[in-house]
């Protein structure tokens, strides 16, 4: 019965992980709502592009007569923005597995082009409906990245999401002192490993054309999160090699917890409109 409660706990945290991630992070879709000729929208407002796929900007609004237009410019310039006017469309919406196309749908909607920018590259936007303007003092940030291929992004995100199933498993049987706590500790720095140091670094090669954009080279803050995740757990797991020290396996794992609740890609990888060079988003919180 000890064990179930374990594995239940720290399964319940993980979802709680997962749930957060999903309704956090600046690449996930911005929701909000809208209300336009008397009646509501709830719009996803995108926040990441595919490098080679279709960039646009979508208003999920189902009236046709609406006047529509989209602002944009590139983030952190002096550029001026832009306007284009949305378009009501019906647009074919292409679902892919292992690269192959497996479901055709139709969404119907308003849409407005951007221009594609370099990997890591961003623009910030906002619009008007009617005349009336939508989140012109906080615009919304689109990141472009390269494709990631299914078998190299499944397999990262199943690891990094295990490993911390394991950590929490590990840090709950830990700090009951349950004797296993030893193994998921070293089931918890393998999965790390290869989810974090080894799979990790290929999505953000093929995302953004760097391995390793984390200390010692520069300062993504998704990059570093997991370095710190990774030796914290080295170290509870050298230190427990030998003798009785659950008290590191429980901090590891507090730690992980900590850095799992950071939302995901926050001040990840950008790209220098003046260098063209990749930098990351933290550092412009000190210009």
């Amino acid at each position: 019965m000890k064990v179930t409660f374990y594995w239940v706990l720290a399964l319940v945290i993980t979802l709680g992980a997962v749930i957060y991630q999903r309704k956090t992070g600046p690449t996930y879709h911005k929701k909000m709502e809208v209300s336009v000729n008397n009646k509501s929208y709830n719009l996803r407002l995108v926040r990441s592009i595919e490098i080679g796929g279709d960039s646009y900007v979508q208003l999920g609004i189902a009236d046709s007569t609406i006047l529509a237009k989209l602002y944009y410019k590139r983030l952190n310039t002096s550029d001026p923005y832009k306007e284009v006017d949305f378009k009501y469309m019906v647009k074919p919406v292409h679902s892919f597995v292992m690269n192959k196309i497996f479901k055709i749908t139709e969404e119907r909607g308003w849409f407005a082009n951007v221009p594609e920018q370099a990997a890591a590259g961003k623009i910030q936007y906002y619009f008007t409906l009617n005349g009336k303007a939508y989140l012109e003092k906080e615009p919304v940030v689109i990141r472009f990245k390269g494709a990631v291929p299914t078998g190299v992004l499944a397999p990262h995100i199943f690891f990094m999401f295990f490993a911390m199933l394991l950590g929490n498993l590990a840090g709950i049987m830990a700090l009951f002192k349950y004797k296993k706590y030893k193994f998921y500790t070293n089931a918890t720095v393998i999965a790390l490993f290869i989810g974090g140091m080894i799979l990790g670094p290929w999505v953000q090669w093929y995302a953004f054309g760097e391995a390793w954009a984390g200390v010692p080279f520069a300062w993504d803050l998704t990059d570093n999160k997991t370095l710190v995740a990774f030796i914290f757990w080295l170290i509870a797991f050298f230190a427990i090699r030998k003798k009785e020290r659950p008290v590191y396996v429980v901090v590891a794992s507090i730690v992980m917890l900590i850095i799992y609740s950071i939302p995901h890609s926050m001040y990840g990888s950008q790209l220098d409109p003046e260098t063209g060079k990749i930098i990351q988003g933290w550092i412009h919180l000190f210009w």
